[in-house]
């Protein structure tokens, strides 16, 4: 096991060590050799991680390797140590095989970047780290440290082009609105402490029986796990971009491409639901926050896949297939199907990696233009990138045999089964999310490489990328094609109680993973004929009669205009939250801070100053004035007693 545990702690302390060097030393070293060291050290943190897969696939089990002492302060106590099962072991393996496909990825679509790159491969570099710290943490409070540290990250990538306000603003949206999830988070982590007496993970699942019971007064007494999940739920919202949460993600876009592709494929959006996977023990026995949790899931994919109908942005559009995507996720929480959502979070990885990648092939080819309504055309001038996109489409839609079909399905058919009407609800949504999935999926296809070329000037110039770029698309589409039938009977088939070996908690008769051979056939075949249905759709919309669209746009405006404007969801924040901050802060400011906090200093040296200079003028220097002024006090002294006597 000693092998195994030095290439767990290669995997993720390989990363670190590239952000490092190339951070500090990238200006001395030059781009080429930062290059060359982020991605030869990423080569070398993925090599561990399949080569730590291995030999969890002998059924090794649950380990903790040691790092170094970390926090003791008086009854707390939080060591660093690198958690090493099947869980924490699954997820390495993605995340580091995605990132080094991004890096290399990033050596071409970078290239004609004027400025120094150093920068951008040490961000990428440690926001791969800040992922794999938070995935492979021991305790909460580790956790906590790997899921500021992917915010950290966020902010640096999506920012990275500092001198285009767009991407500053999208950069400190992306910030603030995950700071209002954390601090929830940060709430129930506390809770945690004080009410079970630790932030380790051994201890809080061993001390959960024993509180199944307790309860805790907030606005009436509610039982302790119900608070606790919510308040984790919560902080998982933010991370993830479910509904009311949601509004940083779209704005993420205005980062480079591969900076999209590491945050919704490996990184940050998925660490939500690897919380709640991870607190699957405590999340089992909250069964209102399971609900509620169905209830978000199932209502975010909904909600995406509606914006994702009329958004001309391509980058956009497959942002919102990730907000809706891990909609689904959540939808497989909910229902008690942590494994499917695993499942699907580990297929979604390749298939929306392949399409961010795809959509920067593109976004090359065209000279940096993101408008789909400006392309057209292009499946002749870069058919590589052309077939790369199907295959994605194809995966995202779930249709057999690409990736997604198994693990999307998977998730419905669980959500049946659960036999309640909160995951009769989940199915629903989506069903009509699969539908809607598939339509839009395929609008951007048809507009992007089919039909005529709607700017003659972009398509003439288009060109495949360079093999740089079309390496890491072509490995990617092979993992959408045969990562869910490879993965399906470890993740969720007959192999997965030995696989997960208990890294993944479910209640004895509750788990529904083991019904889903019994779903029936018509219920598992709904998707599917959805997703061919919105694919015949936007064939009709986009190819035989281009001018349906234009029409239901001007005949349905107010709903054209609403869903356009994403529900109104930011102007609605902006009247509710940001204006009367801005006033009260500006209040604040103005009134509280530059009239009474320094206006009375101020006012006071004023009035000093002038007192001062008043008296100045009684010091004349003459003796006869001096003379004068004790007489007339002398006179009034006398006069005073004689009066009062």
């Amino acid at each position: 096991m000693q092998t195994a545990f030095f290439l767990f702690e290669v995997a993720v302390f390989a990363p670190l060590v590239g952000f490092l060097v190339a951070g500090c030393f990238g200006h001395l070293m030059g781009d080429g050799a930062a290059r060359f060291t982020t991605i030869g050290l990423m080569t070398c943190s993925a090599l561990a991680a399949i080569g730590v897969l291995g030999f969890e696939m002998g059924d090794v089990g649950t380990f903790v390797v040691p790092v170094v002492d970390w926090v003791h302060a008086a009854g707390f106590r939080a060591d660093w140590q690198l958690r090493m099962d099947m869980l924490s072991v699954s997820v390495v393996a993605m995340v580091t095989v995605v990132s080094l496909l991004v890096h290399v990825y990033s050596v071409g679509y970078m290239a004609h970047e004027a400025r120094p790159v150093y920068r951008f491969f040490s961000y990428l570099s440690l926001f791969t780290f800040a992922m794999l710290m938070l995935v492979t943490s021991d305790n909460l409070l580790q956790l906590f440290f790997g899921w500021e540290g992917v915010g950290l990250a966020s902010y640096l990538l999506i920012g990275y082009w500092y001198d285009r306000p767009s991407a500053c603003a999208a950069a400190i949206k992306a910030f603030v609105v995950n700071r209002v999830a954390d601090l929830f988070f940060l709430v129930g982590i506390s809770l945690i402490f004080i009410r079970l007496g630790s932030v380790s993970y051994e201890e809080i699942f061993a001390a959960i029986p024993y509180h199944v019971n307790d309860t805790f007064a907030l606005f009436g007494t509610h039982p302790l796990y119900e608070v606790i999940a919510t308040l984790l739920f919560i902080g998982a919202m933010g991370k993830s971009a479910q509904l009311f949460l949601h509004t940083w993600l779209p704005d993420a876009m205005e980062g480079p491409t591969p900076v999209s592709a590491l945050i919704h494929a490996a990184t940050m959006v998925t660490a939500g639901i690897f919380l709640m996977v991870r607190m699957s023990p405590l999340v089992e026995l909250a069964p209102v926050t399971r609900d509620l949790i169905v209830l978000v899931g199932g209502t975010t994919s909904f909600f995406a896949a509606t914006v994702g109908l009329v958004q001309p942005d391509i980058k956009r559009t497959i942002a919102y297939s990730t907000c809706s995507q891990l909609g689904y996720m959540f939808v497989a929480v909910g229902v008690g199907a942590y494994q499917a959502s695993m499942f699907h979070l580990t297929t979604h990885a390749f298939f929306k990696a392949l399409l961010f990648l795809g959509a920067g092939c593109v976004i090359h080819a065209v000279h940096d233009e993101q408008d789909m309504f400006r392309m057209g055309g292009l499946w002749r001038k870069i058919p590589f990138t052309y077939a790369a996109m199907w295959i994605g489409s194809l995966a995202l839609a779930g249709i057999f045999p690409f990736a997604g079909y198994w693990s999307k399905d998977a998730i419905l058919e669980a959500a049946w089964m659960s036999d309640s009407a909160m995951g009769h609800y989940g199915w629903v949504m989506g069903c009509v999310t699969a539908f809607l999935t598939a339509l839009y999926s395929w609008r951007l296809i048809f507009l992007v490489f089919h039909g005529k070329p709607r700017d003659a000037h972009l398509h003439d110039g288009a060109h495949e990328s360079p093999a740089s770029m079309l390496l890491p698309v072509g490995l990617l589409s092979v993992g959408a094609v045969v990562a869910g039938v490879a993965l399906e009977p470890f993740y969720i088939g007959s192999h997965q109680a030995a696989f997960w070996n208990g890294a993944i908690a479910a209640i004895p008769g509750h788990d529904v993973i083991e019904r889903l051979e019994h779903t029936p056939g018509f219920i598992a075949l709904v998707p599917t004929f959805a997703a061919i249905f919105g694919i015949a759709v936007a064939y009709v919309c986009y190819i035989a009669s281009p001018g349906i669209p234009a029409a239901l746009a001007r005949s349905l405006r107010p709903l054209y205009l609403f869903l356009l404007n994403k529900w109104y969801f930011d102007e609605l924040y902006d009247v509710a939250i940001i204006r009367p901050y801005r006033a009260i802060a500006r209040l604040l400011w103005k009134g509280v801070d530059e009239d009474v906090v320094e206006g009375i200093p101020e006012g006071l040296a004023r009035l000093t100053a002038g007192s001062a200079g008043q008296a100045v003028r009684i010091q004349t220097g003459s003796m006869a004035v001096y003379a004068f002024s004790m007489l007339i006090g002398l006179v009034v002294l006398l006069t005073t007693m004689l009066f009062f006597r």
